[in-house]
C-alpha cells in the first residue's frame, strides 16, 4: 500500500509542495497520515492536518483532542476547524456537513488537501449517484485530483482510490495504529452506510472484485465526461457571442448537445446545477424566447436572464441590491481599488481616454448609483445626453443599469462603465490621466 502512494505522489505533488491531510481519526485517514509521514522522509514535501469537528456526535470533541495528540506524536501541526450546522428544509445533515467540510477544505493553506477516500469508497459513490438518476459527470465517481473553485484553493488528491479497505485495516494492524470509531457508521438512515452493510455484502458474495469493476466503469464515465466537455467547448466556441451564448445559434444546436452547452456553461462558473427537469425547463424557456423577450429565471442562488438574444447567467443577490455609495477627495492616491460594490472599482494611470487628475485634484469624488435624470456629454463633437438613452444604445441590460457605479465629481457626472468620460474632464492628447476600471 505504501507503495502505491509514493507511487501517486510521485505522479502528481512537485518538491516542496504543501500537503495538508484531512484528518478524521478514523482508521482510513489515521493510515493515509502514517504513510505520508512515513514517506516525508524521502519525498520533499511538507504535511500538515485539518480537522473538521462537525459537532453532531457528543463524542466530536474527543475525537477532535485524539486527532491533536496523533498529530503532535508525529509533530506534525494540525488545525482543528469547528462547525455548527443549520439544518435546512430539504438538505440533508449528511449532504450540509459535506458541503461545510469542503469550504474548510477551499479555504486551507496548502497546495493539495489529501483525502483518505479508498476503493470501496469509489464503488459506494457510484452506487449512490446510479440511484439518485445522476449523469455521465456524476456517474464518473471520484477523480485522484480535483481542482477546487476558487484561485487560491488547494487541489484535492485521494492517493487510496486503488486500495481496499481491507488493505487499509491490514495496514494499520501491521503498524499496530490506534483509531477512533464514529458510531454513526452503523445507522443504516444513512444511505452510504445502508449499501455498505446491507447491500455490498451480498454483491460481494457474487462478485467479489466488483470494486474493481467499478472503479473500471467510472473510469470509462470519466472519459466520455470529458469527451462531452470537449463537445461543449466546440459548440461553445459557435454559440458564444462577447462572452455571453447567443440564443438563435443555441437554437441551430440539437437539444442533447445544447444542454450539454448550458450545463457545460455552468460548471464552468462553479454553479450547483438544477435537477434535470429544472435544466430543461430552463432551456425550453430560453430556446423559445425572442430577441426583446424578459425572461428572468431563478434556481438556487443563481439568475438567468436573456437580453437581445444573449444568455446572461450571474448571482441571483446582484439583481436584488444596488452598490452602497462611497465618497472621498482625490489626492492623486493610485491605484485605489473600492472594494464594497458588487465588482471592483480601480483607477489606473494611461495615457488616452483617461481623466484630468488636475481638474479632480483635491476635489470631492463620489461613486454611486443612478437616481433618474443624469445627463453625461462623452463625446466633445455630439450634445449633451440623457444617461437613459446613453445606456440603451450601449445595449447595457436593464438589471445592470441601476447597479452600475457612476463616478462624479462635486454632483457632476464625469464617467459611466461601458460609455466613457465627460468632455470637460478628458485629459489632452499625449497627457497622462486616471482611468477608472469597471470589473464585475
Amino acid at each position: 500500500m505504501l507503495c502505491h502512494v509514493q507511487a501517486v505522489l510521485h505522479t502528481h505533488i512537485k518538491p516542496d509542495d504543501r500537503l495538508a491531510i484531512a484528518l478524521s481519526g478514523g482508521v482510513d485517514s489515521v493510515v493515509l497520515l502514517h504513510a505520508l509521514y512515513t514517506l516525508s522522509g524521502e519525498i520533499p514535501f511538507s504535511l500538515t492536518a485539518v480537522h473538521v469537528n462537525h459537532g453532531i456526535s457528543r463524542n466530536a470533541p474527543l475525537w477532535s483532542q485524539f486527532c491533536s495528540d496523533l498529530c503532535r506524536s508525529y509533530g506534525i501541526p494540525i488545525n482543528i476547524a469547528c462547525l455548527q450546522l443549520n439544518k435546512e428544509s430539504g438538505i440533508s445533515l449528511e449532504a450540509l456537513a459535506r458541503e461545510e467540510r469542503y469550504r474548510i477544505f477551499s479555504r486551507t493553506q496548502a497546495d493539495y488537501v489529501v483525502l483518505a477516500h479508498h476503493l470501496d469508497d469509489q464503488a459506494e459513490t457510484l452506487l449512490l449517484q446510479l440511484l439518485r438518476g445522476a449523469g455521465i459527470k456524476g456517474l464518473s465517481g471520484m477523480p485522484w485530483i480535483r481542482k477546487q473553485p476558487g484561485v487560491a484553493a488547494p487541489q484535492l488528491l485521494r492517493p487510496l482510490l486503488e486500495v481496499t479497505r481491507g488493505q487499509i485495516e491490514a495496514y494499520a494492524q501491521q503498524h499496530r495504529l490506534k483509531w477512533i470509531y464514529d458510531e454513526s457508521n452503523d445507522s443504516i438512515a444513512y444511505n452510504r452506510n445502508f449499501l455498505r452493510h446491507e447491500i455490498l455484502p451480498v454483491l460481494k458474495k457474487r462478485y467479489p472484485g466488483y470494486g474493481k469493476t467499478l472503479l473500471r466503469t467510472s473510469r470509462h464515465l470519466s472519459e466520455a465526461s470529458q469527451l462531452l466537455d470537449e463537445l461543449a467547448e466546440i459548440d461553445s466556441t459557435d454559440c458564444l457571442v462577447s462572452g455571453k451564448l447567443a440564443v438563435d445559434k443555441m437554437r441551430a444546436l440539437s437539444s442533447s448537445r445544447a444542454k450539454n452547452l448550458l450545463r457545460h456553461i455552468l460548471n464552468q462558473q462553479n454553479i450547483t446545477l438544477p435537477s434535470t427537469v429544472k435544466l430543461e425547463e430552463i432551456l425550453k424557456q430560453l430556446l423559445s424566447s425572442s430577441t426583446d423577450s424578459q425572461i428572468h429565471i431563478r434556481f438556487g442562488d443563481t439568475a438567468i436572464r436573456c437580453f437581445k438574444g444573449l444568455i446572461h447567467i450571474f448571482p441571483e443577490e446582484v439583481t436584488l441590491q444596488a452598490p452602497r455609495p462611497s465618497q472621498f477627495i482625490w489626492q492623486g492616491q493610485l491605484p485605489l481599488t473600492l472594494t464594497h460594490l458588487d465588482g471592483t472599482v480601480s483607477f489606473t494611470e494611461t495615457g488616452s481616454q483617461s481623466i484630468d487628475p488636475q481638474k479632480i485634484l483635491n476635489q470631492s469624488i463620489a461613486l454611486r448609483t443612478r437616481q433618474g435624470g443624469e445627463h453625461f456629454k462623452p463625446a466633445c463633437n455630439r450634445p449633451t445626453r440623457s444617461l437613459k438613452n446613453l445606456l440603451q444604445e450601449a445595449s447595457i441590460p436593464p438589471w445592470q443599469r441601476r447597479i452600475l457605479p457612476l463616478l462624479f465629481c462635486n454632483d457632476r457626472l464625469i464617467w459611466v462603465p461601458g460609455i466613457g468620460i465627460d468632455c470637460d474632464f478628458q485629459v489632452k492628447s499625449g497627457e497622462t490621466g486616471i482611468l477608472p476600471i469597471w470589473n464585475s
